[in-house]
């Protein structure tokens, strides 16, 4: 069937199929919740995916972007007055800010360098905002008013949000600028020799995946009503976008939303029991590690090998240039 083959139909089909449980079932309120929280994660590991999937830039200091955002959204409806919703566009302003300022010199850096580096750039940030009492309320945080939307408007805000990230990824992946950064992915000398602004465009993809952090950071502290800077910028945050993608199949289209939906419910396992707390990092650090050595295409690249799905519709780089009219804009995945 067509609609099955084409990834706009698939996302949009299921994001209204999704909207209708709050309508049928709006007092469940735990499964609204744990909806909207599931949707905050897949939006990271989708903006992740930008970044470390398709452009192969491998980031361990996403939780800078979302940290960042959560405290614009908090300091300006906390401290300001904004409704929390109006702040939304600044969080992502704000984390696209940042990211451009980390990007400019770490992208000169390649490969592991890269990522030790970003590593260094989301503890700097945590760090910083814990000296910041004034602005983050330090190690106390901030309390946010409660007077907040409903549970069935926080699982619609996410929905939206994780749909509309979804939309991006296809379209960056269908675009010239997505075969870019394959081509950068695959061999920057090559791709600079060919003409491809590789900084440019690092940096582009860069802002565009913070911005979609950015506003599930501001969506995530008016749910929570508080923002402390050992929960937003704390590193796990950062481990948790590589792990989903890990987990589903980086440089798939479909593989972080799969890794979400497994690794958000695990998250919640863990971080509940008081014995397994103090190790998470030890425990999802661990199964990075042994699903790169034993399975580095994730559950997509299995079910591939094992012929349950088609490796064709779950190819891991955009595909080539598909022939067309002069005036289309270029090439395309699924």
């Amino acid at each position: 069937m067509k609609i099955l083959r084409d990834p706009y139909l698939v996302a949009i089909s299921i994001a209204v199929l999704a909207a209708l449980y709050p309508v049928v079932r709006p007092n469940d309120l735990t499964t609204l919740g744990l909806g909207f929280l599931t949707f905050v994660f897949i939006v990271q590991a989708i903006a992740w995916n930008l970044v470390g999937g398709v452009a192969g830039q491998v980031s361990f200091g996403f939780a800078a972007f979302f940290g960042t955002g959560a405290y614009v959204t908090a300091i300006l409806w906390g401290k300001n007055g904004w409704d929390p919703v109006m702040t939304l566009p600044l969080a992502g302003l704000g984390a696209m800010i940042v990211a451009l300022v980390v990007g400019l010199p770490t992208f000169r850096l390649q490969a592991q360098y890269f990522s030790i580096a970003t590593i260094g750039v989301g503890e700097a940030a945590r760090v910083i905002a814990i000296n910041l009492d004034n602005v983050t309320g330090g190690a106390s945080g901030l309390i946010l008013p409660f007077n907040v939307p409903t549970k069935s408007w926080f699982y619609w805000a996410g929905l939206i949000l994780a749909t509309f990230a979804f939309l991006v990824s296809v379209w960056i992946r269908r675009h010239r600028f997505g075969l870019a950064l394959f081509a950068l992915r695959m061999d920057q000398s090559a791709a600079e020799s060919l003409g491809v602004p590789t900084a440019i465009f690092k940096n582009i993809v860069h802002m565009i995946a913070a911005f979609l952090v950015g506003v599930s950071a501001g969506l995530y502290v008016t749910y929570l009503s508080y923002a402390h800077p050992d929960q937003v910028f704390g590193f796990d945050l950062s481990i948790g976008m590589v792990l989903m993608n890990v987990i589903g199949g980086i440089g798939t289209l479909w593989g972080p939303v799969l890794g979400a939906l497994i690794y958000f419910p695990v998250r919640q396992m863990v971080l509940a029991d008081p014995s397994l707390v103090a190790v998470n990092l030890l425990i999802f650090g661990a199964l990075l590690i042994l699903i790169v050595l034993f399975e580095p295409g994730g559950l997509l690249g299995l079910f591939a090998r094992l012929g349950l799905i088609a490796r064709s519709g779950l190819r891991m780089r955009p595909g080539p240039p598909r022939p067309s009219a002069p005036e289309a804009d270029g090439a395309g995945v699924e």
